[in-house]
């Protein structure tokens, strides 16, 4: 598998997003979804990527910067035809490596509280993350669910 840098103009890109973002919609009530659209994910302060198997496009995952010691994990997404292939573990390794890389102190995330999102949740605790107050401007939801690693 290969991760690089993604300007999301791509059309494989374009609907892994919108798959992602319907996926959203699926789960959680509008107030509830912290998903960000094309033009959310092109910002300054995020990096996005996508990750190909021999030219297939398998996933993404993007990291924002909230300050200069923390980040936040955005729009981690497998294709669904590509699941439960490493893709995602994969992926969030590759997050984590670059938030050290950047000298972060703390890489957290917020993901729904639903049963739709324990593979997820399940995925980031076996990282190492732990559940955490909401932190940067998310408010509490019962919805949300945030959580937190911190680097050394």
């Amino acid at each position: 598998m290969e991760i690089k840098v993604d300007d999301l103009t791509g059309i494989e890109v374009t609907q892994l997003i919108g798959e992602h973002l319907q996926g959203m919609t699926q789960h959680s009530p509008p107030e509830s979804i912290h998903a960000l659209n094309l033009d959310g994910l092109k910002k300054p302060d995020i990096t996005f990527w996508s990750i190909w198997d021999q030219g297939v496009l398998v996933g993404c995952g993007a990291l924002k910067e909230l300050d200069q010691q923390h980040g936040e994990v955005k729009s981690m997404r497998t294709s669904s035809a590509h699941l439960r292939k490493g893709v995602a573990r994969r992926m969030l390794q590759h997050i984590i490596d670059e938030a050290r890389n950047r000298g972060y102190k703390r890489l957290s995330l917020e993901t729904g509280s639903m049963d739709a999102f324990n593979p997820a949740k399940k995925l980031y605790s076996n990282f190492g993350f732990r559940y955490c107050k909401p932190f940067g401007e998310y408010i509490d939801d019962p919805n949300s669910v945030f959580m937190t690693l911190e680097l050394y």
